[in-house]
């Protein structure tokens, strides 16, 4: 089972009692997303894991058999791993749950994804930035009024448009409050979506 002390992962307190759980891309680790966290909620809690897959020496949060095609069983399996890690973690750092807002990238925003889908308590929102629909859940979950955004960039080669819509449809058809932006862009985020993400740090409430 996960925990704060099986998984290795960093914690940084803050003084708002917002926390943001931090998912890096592949090949990032615990580090790579602190200071960005930090830019985009200055006085939040920062909880950031590090992926427990490895795909060529590089950290993931689950496995995909290629490029593009994940392993969605490894994808429950990791996403309810990560789901008791965080909850433990809520426990142990006396988190606000009621205040916890998911920030992935890429691999880590595709996790965040299959956490609103498959674990809707966990997160009272969420900012992904370059998900696609990581898996069709089960069933529609309940994700009422919660502020989900997605930046996507339509020259991106890791996330077709058309998944990353489907994302947003199912989010939108399980209640979420879904803000879905299209740059121009390939997979690298340019400045001024790293703007609008810091607005949307600063306004979104669950």
């Amino acid at each position: 089972m996960a925990t704060p002390s099986s998984m290795i992962h960093r914690f940084e307190p803050g003084t708002s009692g917002d926390t943001v759980l931090l998912l890096h891309g592949t090949g990032g680790d615990e580090n790579d997303l602190i200071g960005l966290g930090r830019e985009l909620a200055p006085k939040a809690n920062l909880l950031s894991p590090r992926g427990q897959v490895l795909e060529n020496g590089m950290p993931r949060f689950f496995r995909r058999i290629r490029e593009g095609v994940f392993d969605e069983a490894d994808l429950v399996r990791r996403a309810a791993d990560l789901d008791r890690f965080v909850r433990d973690a809520i426990r142990q750092y006396a988190i606000d749950p009621a205040r916890l807002r998911a920030f992935g990238y890429s691999n880590g925003a595709n996790m965040a994804a299959a956490l609103l889908l498959l674990h809707p308590t966990l997160l009272a929102g969420a900012a992904l930035l370059r998900a696609v629909l990581p898996l069709e859940p089960p069933a529609l979950p309940d994700l009422s009024h919660k502020p989900v955004l997605i930046l996507a960039g339509r020259n991106d080669p890791y996330a077709p448009q058309t998944r990353v819509q489907d994302l947003a449809d199912r989010l939108t058809s399980a209640g979420a409050r879904v803000d879905l932006r299209w740059s121009d862009g390939g997979h690298a985020p340019g400045p001024a979506e790293m703007d609008g993400l810091a607005r949307w740090f600063r306004s979104a409430k669950s």
